[in-house]
């Protein structure tokens, strides 16, 4: 070989040496994933995303050939992609993480078939319909070490991550009450599908009703603003405000969390005139008030007016629930509190302390 070849393949090789690894490897490949059912319409955030390159959906298992059919021919999606049982869907895709969107009752049964297989799962909130469930669900994701994370709409809210700098900051002083307002009209006032109203109304399959479904929210935020903190003892009052539509289940809850220096109060219903999702916290010295998704209420003294402000969306990959599935799951990115297993046991553990309050009409003390 001529010297000066020699001299240019050793400078080439050289240079390829230098290169960082992730540079020389290209792209990562998309991750593998599975849907475990189609009943939850919350589905629709992950069949209906633009692509980006980021995820490939492998396998959806869905008995339910009718609604596979249906939800398939809205997005673009072939029906090769579904299975009768995520079973069989598991055994021939192969997914790297499974998403849940099935009733919460089936979250034990999705996580008892991936944890073995070494697959991480998502499951839309809450985590489970019992405490009991939650349980189970922990030790298998414990012992095959996988990632069992719950996705809220509110994780992924700039306002509430505002809120949250605010009390790390200090700004507000120490936290002394905190509120939580969660809900809508009602499943059946909005107009959601027989599938999912199905679930949604019955008492095991969901855990309750809008306890659960909207009780949850509060509850995880909550958690996060007081670092992990179970609260002391928890207090609630169920209505059955329209029994004609909802013979089964509550369809409006307070329930009161009282902590060592503070209060939680989370009102969560199918009973507002509108949608919403805000959180108030006040502390010591000031007052936050997320107002929707995008925007805050500051206010600091007696004297001083609120301030409403505009904020920026959670920078990626904590902007949106899948793009930070792929980033926890290929270990980019870290776990965020507040899907994290460690938070949501303690918000299963309110909502079961709830449901044994309102039931028996009496304060439940969490065992310390």
């Amino acid at each position: 070989m001529p010297k000066a070849l020699v001299s240019v393949v050793l400078l080439l090789l050289l240079v390829l040496a230098g290169r960082p690894a992730a540079a020389q490897a290209g792209p990562a490949a998309p991750l593998r994933v599975g849907v475990a059912g189609l009943t939850h319409t919350h589905v629709h955030g992950l069949l209906g995303r633009a692509k980006r390159g980021d995820l490939v959906i492998v396998g959806i298992a869905e008995p339910n050939r009718a609604l596979a059919e249906r939800f398939t021919k809205e997005h673009g999606l072939s029906m090769d992609l579904v299975y009768p049982s995520l079973a069989e869907m598991i055994a021939k895709t192969k997914p790297q993480a499974v998403t849940a969107f099935g009733s919460i009752y089936e979250h034990l049964a999705v996580v008892q078939a991936c944890a073995p297989k070494g697959i991480h799962v998502m499951v839309e909130k809450p985590l489970a319909v019992s405490l009991d469930h939650a349980r189970q669900m922990a030790a298998l994701a414990q012992q095959y070490h996988i990632h069992l994370l719950t996705n809220y709409e509110t994780t992924w809210y700039g306002s509430n991550r505002r809120a949250y700098q605010l009390v790390q900051d200090k700004s507000l002083g120490d936290i002394r009450k905190m509120v939580a307002h969660d809900g809508h009209q009602g499943p059946k006032e909005i107009g959601v599908n027989k599938e999912f109203l199905d679930w949604l109304t019955d008492p095991v399959l969901n855990g309750g009703g809008a306890l659960p479904d909207f009780g949850c929210y509060g509850a995880d935020l909550l958690t996060w603003l007081m670092h992990g903190e179970r609260p002391l003892s928890v207090t609630a009052s169920a209505l059955h405000i329209k029994p004609d539509v909802y013979p089964k289940v509550e369809d409006d809850v307070t329930i009161l969390l009282a902590y060592p220096k503070a209060q939680g109060i989370i009102e969560a219903s199918w009973n507002w005139p509108y949608a919403r999702k805000d959180l108030e916290v006040y502390g010591q010295t000031g007052s936050v008030v997320a107002l929707d998704r995008d925007h805050v209420r500051l206010r600091r003294t007696e004297k001083e007016a609120a301030q409403d402000l505009a904020v920026p969306a959670p920078p990626a990959p904590y902007d949106d629930p899948f793009a930070y599935l792929v980033a926890v799951v290929r270990g980019t990115a870290l776990e965020d509190v507040l899907s994290s297993l460690a938070t949501n046991l303690v918000v299963v553990e309110i909502l079961d302390a709830a449901r044994q309050s309102a039931k028996e009409g009496k304060t439940v003390y969490l065992p310390r």
